[in-house]
């Protein structure tokens, strides 16, 4: 599949398309405002089918007439292949988008100056986002690789650690900062796990982390359901530092962290990453007050992409949800369409054959291939992170039980709509007492 992608690598228009909308505020932002809608409502389109983007601008609550829009019409996250723009009348106006002969997303984005302020809308429109097929090759001993790394991770000893938190404990819970051995011996991974007070046993959900260098809140509101909930870092750094120091890591020591050692598939980065999600698991498992049984995993973005792997690589996890994913269909940029967080193909150099080689082995596609447990999905169209199309790569390689919630109005953030429904849907799946 990649090979044919080389050889279209300059059809821009190959890509799923969806329309996003996503809003910019300068300082006074709220006296301008605007709004974007497409022809379809629901904003997904068969190919073929012509696009038409419509707007209106306001200033405090007033139409705002003969304003200027600029636009960019083009596959998400690529070079736009129009650029023009617009005088409103009666302060609002039409934009003729075009079409996509091919799966994927195409995207608008304006933008206008009025009343001394700048303000940014996008929106993005589907075409038959249920084809979109991944980029990213299968190796061959895909599974074969990770077996073997977690086989050898297991000798490792778990040495776990549990301090528990008075500051953080409630009458309902107990909250411990806890810390395990992994990958190398003093090498450790540390975490928040909650646990309710109440006797008898509980299920539990495993929170991989979003992106970046920051201390770990834990999961508290969940925990107060009746769960175990354990939320680590990913970083082999305590939790009780003082931000200063988290913020000096993230521009030095773990500035380049989503790309280190990644044109080799036994030094990039996440293998140590990857293989700490397993022993997470065999944490929860040491636990007396787990149920044994009922285990999710369950993140957003980065964890999306770690609550995949996880999934994948460890049978003991029945349930998934997963927002956003990242770290998805990373090779769609070498054929044309968007690619996956952290975009390293994005502006990709010299030795691209090495990194296309071994992140084959990271991708989240080819985890998801592996999933059999009913999961949960959620994401927005106008995701500028973690775009549309490779986590349709993600969710079309799924062949499990799925269910898909979209919001497709949210960007790279989550609405209440969306964190309700995926509260109700771990208790309908794990039945906390």
């Amino acid at each position: 599949m990649l090979n044919s992608c080389f050889s279209k690598i300059n059809t821009r228009l190959l890509l799923l398309l969806c329309f996003c909308v996503h809003f910019f505020w300068g300082a006074l932002a709220q006296d301008l405002t605007g709004g974007l809608t497409l022809n379809h409502s629901d904003w997904v389109y068969n190919t073929g089918e012509q696009v038409l983007v419509s707007g209106t601008i306001k200033y405090k609550e007033q139409l705002v007439n003969n304003a200027k829009v600029k636009y960019e019409i083009g596959a998400e996250m690529m070079s736009p292949i129009i650029t023009d723009s617009i005088i409103t009348n009666n302060g609002t106006f039409k934009i003729p988008a075009g079409t996509m002969n091919q799966p994927g997303f195409l995207r608008c984005i304006i933008n206008i100056e009025y009343g001394g302020q700048q303000y940014r809308e996008l929106i993005t429109a589907a075409f038959n986002p249920d084809n979109i097929s991944p980029t990213v090759g299968m190796p061959y001993d895909f599974m074969d690789f990770w077996k073997n790394a977690i086989e050898k991770n297991k000798s490792i000893p778990l040495d776990a650690q549990m301090i528990l938190l008075e500051d953080k404990s409630t009458s309902e819970l107990n909250v411990y900062e806890i810390s395990f051995q992994n990958y190398t011996p003093g090498s450790r991974i540390y975490g928040i796990l909650c646990i309710p007070k109440a006797s008898g046993s509980y299920p539990a959900i495993f929170n991989p982390p979003g992106a970046g260098v920051h201390k770990i809140a834990g999961d508290l509101s969940t925990a107060k359901k009746g769960f175990i909930t354990l939320q680590i870092g990913i970083h082999g750094i305590p939790l009780n530092m003082d931000e200063s120091e988290y913020e000096n890591l993230a521009n030095t020591t773990l500035k380049r962290y989503r790309v280190d050692g990644m044109y080799d598939r036994d030094t990039y980065y996440f293998k140590r990453v990857y293989l700490g999600c397993v022993k997470a698991i065999d944490f929860i498992y040491s636990l007396p007050q787990f149920d044994g049984e009922n285990l999710a995993a369950s993140g957003g973005s980065q964890g999306g992409a770690l609550a995949l792997v996880t999934t994948a690589l460890d049978d003991r996890v029945k349930y998934i949800s997963a927002y956003a994913p990242a770290l998805s269909d990373l090779t769609g940029y070498l054929c044309g369409r968007a690619g996956g967080w952290p975009h390293m193909f994005k502006n990709i150099g010299s030795n691209q054959h090495k990194a296309v080689y071994s992140l084959q082995y990271y991708d989240a596609v080819n985890f998801a291939k592996q999933i059999r447990v009913p999961g949960l999905y959620s994401w927005g169209f106008n995701d500028e992170t973690t775009p549309p199309t490779t986590m349709f790569s993600v969710y079309n390689s799924i062949h499990a039980p799925k269910e898909l919630f979209i919001e497709k109005e949210s960007g790279h953030w989550y609405s209440s709509r969306q964190t309700t429904k995926r509260l109700d849907w771990l208790q309908s799946k794990l039945k906390p007492n």
